[in-house]
């Protein structure tokens, strides 16, 4: 009894070294590391954070200014979407196809709605005015806003990754 007991703990450690020694040889040879997994990951964070800023909602608290034309306040807004999305851009190769295509869809929804929203508008329209358009916008079109669809997608792929 004893020695089948001893023969089965000697098998269960061999099993877990040979699972162990199997594991690390998949990924040195696929080149994953915790370095890796750690740029990946902080790539899926900066780009949920990306999305959260270039949020219409989040822009335009931020960019509310009584003084601003509409037009002026088109162009803050696309001007910011722009520039958040240009300074994360590197982070494309750190995430799935399918991740940074969906950042890139938020983008490029986000500048059409301001565009569509602001051409609407008469020519002499104030920020305020072209502000709570879009607000209205986002309240009565629930498939108005792909921020939280694309911060549930950059959620799931991260998960993966660890």
């Amino acid at each position: 009894m004893i020695v089948l007991l001893a023969a089965t703990f000697l098998i269960v450690i061999w099993l877990i070294t040979e699972f162990s020694a199997m594991k690390a040889a998949i990924r040195e040879r696929t080149g994953i590391n915790n370095e890796t997994i750690k740029l990946r990951l902080q790539a899926y964070e900066r780009l949920t954070l990306l999305t959260e800023r270039i949020a219409l909602h989040n822009l335009i608290s931020r960019f509310s200014n009584a003084t601003l034309t509409a037009r002026e306040m088109k162009n803050t807004i696309i001007d910011a979407i722009k520039a958040e999305f240009d300074y994360n851009i590197s982070q494309q190769i750190y995430v799935s196809p399918d991740a940074w295509r969906a950042v890139s869809n938020l983008k490029e929804q986000n500048i059409y709605v301001v565009n569509q929203i602001a051409a609407n508008l008469p020519i002499q329209a104030t920020g305020l005015d072209l502000s709570k358009h879009i607000v209205d916008y986002l309240m009565n079109n629930q498939k108005g806003s792909l921020n939280s669809v694309v911060a549930e997608v950059l959620n799931f792929e991260a998960k993966k990754v660890m």
